[in-house]
């Protein structure tokens, strides 16, 4: 089992598709003491007593969460201001529950749809971190699956499977990756539609005990939703994340080298520009992934020319400094056409 943590240094691209059924937990001294400030927030409060929503936040601790969110990921500000309007729901309602007011619990399950590296799973991370802060998962880890960890190849594995999942996502957010691989159509020998009727039921039943949050590119998503109107109605939240821009590829090559203690020389940086632009042009291309990517092939480049002078002296500065020779080695360019050269600016999208 591989467990995540929601501050990694290149955090901004952890949607890995090819890892099955992977958990993300927090520390266990950070889980006991949100455990401990459940417990006092669940204090009745007088009819007659005032509370602001700002003391109620600042005792769920969740600003952190917000601030995470922003500093691992650019832009996406539809998708933050959707996660804040989530937030203040379930703020209002807890403080409502504590005056005595019933109200049924917030259906809390939600489809993320995107192009691949637009940060999907990142904000499931936060997302299950912050309704544990909340109150309104118990454990606030996540459990990433895909279909093969879900649906069995014969008769009589997909329920096991399924149910083991459920199991393990208990208390804390089930991810479903690529979820519409679940359901084949005119496949009479596929058995998702086995796995989808077991989680439409515990997605009713167990409401309280576990957020769902299908994820995939959108127009497949519904697809899906159009074959299977069940599981759409039990979707309170849609949150779409758009393809980034060339400008926020940028910041997010610079953030995640600055994590790093690397940075761009003002040649390498138009360098990177022209590789983005070539590359968004392409097949497959995986927004914050892709620029990991070369970023990751580029401190490659990077050290293997410092090395190739072993007996050159250097300072920690040469040890940070992308030049632009190592973005411009990359095969990309030889295969595109010309684009402008080092010191010309490239056009900005």
């Amino acid at each position: 089992m591989i467990t995540w943590f929601a501050r990694n240094a290149w955090t901004q691209t952890r949607e890995d598709d090819s890892r099955p059924a992977q958990v993300a937990t927090r520390p266990r001294r950070e889980r006991k003491s949100r455990a401990q400030a459940r417990a006092r927030r669940a204090e009745e409060l007088h009819p007659g007593a005032t509370i602001t929503l700002s003391e109620e936040r600042e005792t769920a601790d969740i600003d952190d969460v917000f601030a995470a969110l922003d500093d691992q990921l650019v832009g996406l500000v539809p998708v933050k201001r959707k996660v804040e309007e989530i937030a203040s729901l379930l703020l209002v309602d807890r403080v409502r529950n504590r005056f005595g007011l019933e109200a049924p619990r917030p259906n809390l399950h939600m489809c993320f749809t995107g192009d691949p590296g637009t940060g999907k799973t990142t904000v499931a991370l936060q997302m299950a971190d912050l309704l544990s802060r909340l109150g309104y998962l118990e454990k606030g880890h996540l459990v990433h699956a895909m279909r093969d960890d879900l649906v069995g190849e014969f008769i009589g594995q997909t329920a096991p499977k399924t149910k083991r999942i459920l199991e393990r996502a208990m208390g804390g957010v089930l991810f479903i990756d690529e979820a519409y691989y679940l359901y084949r159509d005119g496949d009479s020998k596929d058995y998702g539609q086995e796995c989808i009727d077991i989680l439409l039921q515990v997605m009713e039943n167990d409401r309280d005990k576990l957020v769902v949050i299908l994820a995939g590119y959108q127009d497949r998503m519904d697809g899906f939703f159009e074959s299977n109107p069940g599981m759409s109605s039990r979707i309170a939240h849609h949150l779409d994340f758009a393809p980034y821009k060339l400008d926020e590829l940028v910041a997010i090559g610079r953030a995640m080298l600055d994590r790093s203690s690397y940075y761009l020389s003002a040649e390498a940086e138009v360098a990177f520009r022209d590789y983005l632009t070539l590359r968004m042009g392409q097949p497959r291309f995986a927004n914050a992934r892709s620029v990991r990517n070369e970023l990751e092939r580029s401190r490659l480049r990077h050290a293997h020319r410092l090395t190739a002078e072993p007996e050159r002296s250097r300072s920690m500065d040469d040890l940070m400094r992308l030049e632009a020779v190592d973005i411009l080695a990359s095969p990309l360019f030889a295969l595109a056409e010309p684009v402008p050269t080092v010191g010309e600016a490239a056009p900005r999208h």
